[in-house]
């Protein structure tokens, strides 16, 4: 019977990690979208939604980048020519690369992603019910514990099969199995539904905010060619970005963050 003490925490284990997925998935179905639903997001907005603070200092380099009012050189390096920034998020870079001008591009990325006006952003994004509140449980970080509660249940059920059996008669056998594929089913359940109904999850966006990013990504607000191609680095990322030179000066950035770790 001493399969029973291993029973105990499989179910303790796949119960508490159902029960917060589900609870994530409530919350972020009871988030009020009425507000948002007239909402127009803005390329900064966009960038928070799709990839949080990071993306928004990125966005910001693009962007003056293309103005010709920073130059990303290749190499990694980052170098103001017009040091009046044209809103919070541009002056926060300026500052971030400091008063010599010149910085290398990750510690700006960095310093720009964890300035006030980022974080102003993020919450007036929350206030709109578009943004997940910060510390929140999120869908992700609760699909991800459901999967390691399964993985859980498969190793403590491997082990008890191992055990040498409590009964004279070896009649434990498949009732052990058995006991062990209940918690494994709901784990399996879960996960299964949560894909059908929630997917996809995402850290920075609410339901709401996905719908408006979803919009965004069919029909780019602006009728200029930049103001699309912004839209572009908001929604996706770097790797949106044409230019061979200014996207080499991200790529030099990630290999030397490589080497350094």
């Amino acid at each position: 019977m001493f399969w029973v003490l291993l029973l105990l925490p499989a179910w303790a284990v796949a119960g508490t990690a159902c029960v917060r997925l589900c609870l994530a998935t409530v919350r972020a179905a009871a988030v009020d979208a009425t507000a948002a639903r007239d909402h127009s997001l803005t390329l900064y907005e966009a960038a928070f939604l799709s990839g949080g603070p990071a993306r928004v200092a990125e966005l910001t380099l693009v962007s003056m980048a293309r103005q010709r009012r920073l130059l990303l050189a290749h190499t990694g390096w980052a170098t103001v020519v017009d040091p009046r920034g044209h809103d919070e998020m541009e002056r926060s870079v300026i500052g971030a690369i400091g008063p010599e001008g010149q910085s290398r591009i990750a510690p700006v990325r960095a310093s720009a992603a964890t300035a006030e006006s980022v974080h102003r952003l993020a919450d007036r994004l929350v206030a709109a019910g578009l943004a997940v509140p910060d510390g929140e449980r999120t869908i992700a970080g609760a699909v991800r514990q459901v999967q390691a509660a399964a993985a859980t249940v498969l190793v403590l059920g491997a082990v008890a099969l191992l055990l040498p059996s409590q009964a004279p008669d070896a009649g434990y056998e498949v009732p052990v199995a058995v006991w062990f594929a209940l918690p494994l089913i709901l784990t399996l359940s879960c996960l299964a539904i949560t894909r059908i109904e929630v997917h996809p999850y995402s850290r920075w966006a609410s339901p709401a905010g996905q719908r408006l990013l979803g919009t965004l990504a069919r029909h780019p607000d602006g009728t200029g060619d930049d103001r699309t191609y912004l839209t572009s680095v908001a929604v996706r990322g770097v790797r949106a970005v044409g230019e061979p030179d200014l996207r080499a000066a991200f790529t030099h950035r990630d290999r030397s963050a490589g080497r350094r770790g």
